[in-house]
């Protein structure tokens, strides 16, 4: 026989998230935890909204995927009709979370005074004989749960919740851009397919970098169309610790130490590796051009060494006291044959005085190319077209002359839009570890070397004809 403050506890927890937590796991969903009352509260909240991604970025060894598993327990005692697809970094992640909410649906009463699911949601029942770990069904539904990973299959399926949790295993992961767009990839080509008309997703995760799926979904998602919301929490914040029971201060600074700031920031402050280690920190940009005209339109052009590279041509105006203005930038992936006839119009409609093409790998033909299109078909010599090898060290360059670059070379302030690629690229480049593309920061670098004192250092040999 139920108690009445038992009764009234079940009631609550079928109609409250929170309360649900707290009555089957009250060892860790402590009321004195206010931030897990926040979170299971913005989980409900999201269930009943209009949103229709949720991104829960909150730090190790406080709750997040437990979270996240009695959230599925809830959602499905609530509408047992209900389809949910959890994906995590592998089979044997994803495997473990289905068999914990399976296990818990199935659990046997064997104490009268312990509360179990069944007591809570009597209704809610794992189908004889289709109860299989990553795949299994409940009574009057069908295929109410599947568990799989970016190598796993999700054929066939429909959910009407799809739950990510955690794709990235670790700190070099987190740096392998194959990877995160791996990751993306498979969520917009799979995991979006799978989801039914007025569906929601869920995306759990450590914030590694920038560009991992985190934070894709809420850089890219808006502009599709997805409302989004964002839950994230920080272990520490202007000093206060988040859980003191969970983390104490002490501890968090030990284990700061021992891993590095780096990792401590991204593990447990949500601060992605790559925004930590970048290299430029801020970029000065203008609204409107200096009223005095510019002493000369420079262009520096860095091509395309192989068919993965990037070229980049920068247009900039350089002021009488040596600041640079950006005026235009060509930063693609198309072939010689594209960008040739591209980059001669982007010379000319930009009335350059001097343009500097790298002559390595090809640069010689290149610029060449351009002169002869110039003429052809704009008929203008009025562009001073230079090629010359560089023969410095390129990361070296980069890095000596960034300073430079973010106190000297200024930016139009809408540029993210006007060059999003170049945008993307200049700030995420990392001052240590491998950058998949360096062309952005290369030419940057480049067209600001030629109004520096070691511009002769940098310029080997440069050829006039």
């Amino acid at each position: 026989m139920v108690s009445i403050s038992v009764g009234a506890k079940m009631e609550l927890a079928r109609r409250e998230f929170f309360d649900y937590c707290n009555l089957t796991a009250g060892d860790f969903y402590k009321r004195d935890r206010q931030f897990l009352i926040d979170l299971a509260n913005d989980m409900q909240d999201f269930s009943y909204s209009d949103d229709d991604v949720l991104v829960i970025n909150i730090p190790p060894r406080f709750g997040k995927s437990r979270t996240a598993g009695k959230f599925v327990e809830w959602l499905l005692g609530s509408n047992p009709k209900l389809k949910i697809m959890t994906g995590s970094y592998n089979e044997t992640l994803s495997t473990m979370f289905s068999k914990n909410v399976r296990n818990t649906i199935q659990e046997l009463k064997a104490q009268e005074d312990k509360v179990v699911y069944s007591d809570i949601f009597p209704h809610t029942r794992i189908k004889h004989g289709d109860g299989a770990m990553n795949l299994w069904s409940l009574e009057g539904g069908y295929n109410n749960y599947l568990a799989t990973s970016p190598t796993g299959t999700a054929t066939g399926f429909g959910a009407d919740y799809i739950i990510i949790d955690d794709l990235i295993k670790n700190a070099e992961e987190a740096y392998n851009e194959r990877i995160l767009e791996s990751h993306w990839e498979w969520f917009v080509n799979t995991m979006l397919s799978r989801l039914e008309t007025g569906g929601k997703i869920i995306i759990i995760m450590t914030r590694w970098n920038s560009n991992d799926l985190a934070g894709r979904a809420l850089s890219e998602l808006p502009d599709l169309g997805y409302k989004m919301k964002h839950i994230n929490m920080k272990a520490m914040e202007n000093g206060e610790m988040l859980c003191e029971e969970i983390l104490s201060k002490e501890e968090y600074e030990r284990k700061t130490k021992a891993m590095g700031i780096e990792i401590a920031e991204a593990n447990y402050n949500q601060n992605p590796i790559d925004i930590k280690g970048k290299l430029y920190t801020s970029f000065k940009t203008y609204t409107e051009l200096p009223k005095k005209n510019f002493r000369r339109i420079l262009n520096y052009t860095d091509t395309a060494d192989t068919g993965s590279d990037y070229l980049c041509s920068i247009v900039a105006g350089e002021t009488f006291d040596s600041e640079l203005y950006a005026l235009d930038v060509l930063y693609t992936k198309d072939s010689m044959e594209v960008t040739e006839p591209q980059t001669a119009e982007l010379l000319v409609k930009n009335e350059v005085n001097e343009a500097y093409i790298e002559s390595n790998n090809g640069g010689r033909g290149f610029a060449r190319t351009v002169e002869k299109i110039m003429w052809d078909k704009y008929k203008t010599r009025k562009t001073m077209v230079k090629w010359f090898h560089q023969s410095k060290n390129k990361q070296a360059r980069i890095l000596s002359n960034s300073s430079f670059v973010m106190n000297h070379f200024y930016l139009p302030d809408n540029w993210k839009d006007k060059w999003p690629e170049y945008y993307k690229a200049m700030n995420s480049y990392q001052k240590e570890g491998k950058n998949k593309h360096d062309d952005a920061a290369d030419a940057t670098t480049g067209i600001c070397e030629l109004i520096t004192e070691n511009r002769k250092a940098t310029i080997s040999s440069i050829n006039v004809w």
